[in-house]
């Protein structure tokens, strides 16, 4: 996409799955793109084969809960790349457990990572991209912002959080040209559901490379309009209509 050459995109959770395929995505499109990942070898991986493939990428240590870690970040990708015009929150993580054996623990670092990351990493964002006139802010939200099923509480009580956070950002964003989406995603075919769910049906999933050109096409929109909230699902996904 034309509209995407020499943008700078930091990308959250980039060392895998969606944030993986978003990343490469975006690098083709000729976008200049922060990978930042908990994982930092993981990230370096995805920034070296976008730069392998001729894109423009670095790979960057990020732990989305620590406030000091989402500013570094952020300040990282002004001081090395020039500017900051487009954040993808996608970092996320879930537990399979019903909500009576659910450690407080474990419920805790689901909403620091789900919803409290993309606080503080919007937080960081929104100073930056004030200053430069604009930017666009992506959350990835999930399904599970809009209907529940079992063993899944913290998961749901976060994503649902940041379906709420995202909406109320596009309101404050307004007053200074920050767009924010909200980016709803059906199952995909990823670690985050494969590695926990290895007799899953592959039919009922899709290609975490169609979730990242809808990414970018959200990211593409005119001067002066925003899409604040899209969902993108698996055409066998059988709980929608």
């Amino acid at each position: 996409m034309q509209q995407l050459k020499d943008r700078v995109v930091l990308v959250t959770g980039a060392g895998s799955g969606l944030g993986a395929a978003t990343s490469r995505y975006l690098g083709e499109s000729g976008a200049v793109v922060l990978a930042a990942d908990i994982d930092s070898a993981a990230a370096e991986k995805v920034a070296t084969s976008i730069v392998e493939a001729g894109g423009r990428a670095v790979g960057r240590f990020l732990d989305v809960t620590e406030p000091e870690s989402a500013a570094q970040v952020v300040k990282e990708a002004v001081s090395e790349l020039g500017r900051l015009d487009a954040l993808v929150n996608n970092a996320g993580v879930d537990a399979t457990v019903p909500v009576e054996e659910m450690e407080i623990g474990v419920w805790d670092r689901i909403l620091d990572v789900n919803l409290r990351g993309p606080f503080l990493m919007s937080r960081a964002a929104f100073p930056v991209m004030r200053q430069a006139g604009g930017g666009h802010i992506v959350n990835i939200c999930s399904t599970a912002s809009k209907r529940a099923w079992a063993n899944a509480a913290g998961y749901h009580a976060s994503k649902w959080g940041l379906l709420g956070l995202s909406h109320a950002l596009h309101v404050e964003g307004r007053s200074c040209n920050v767009a924010v989406t909200a980016v709803i995603a059906g199952g995909m075919r990823t670690p985050f559901l494969l590695d926990r769910f290895p007799d899953i049906d592959l039919n009922v999933l899709q290609d975490p490379g169609s979730v990242a050109q809808t990414i970018g096409f959200v990211l593409c929109q005119p001067e002066g309009s925003v899409i604040p909230e899209v969902t993108v699902l698996p055409r066998l996904e059988t709980s929608w209509p």
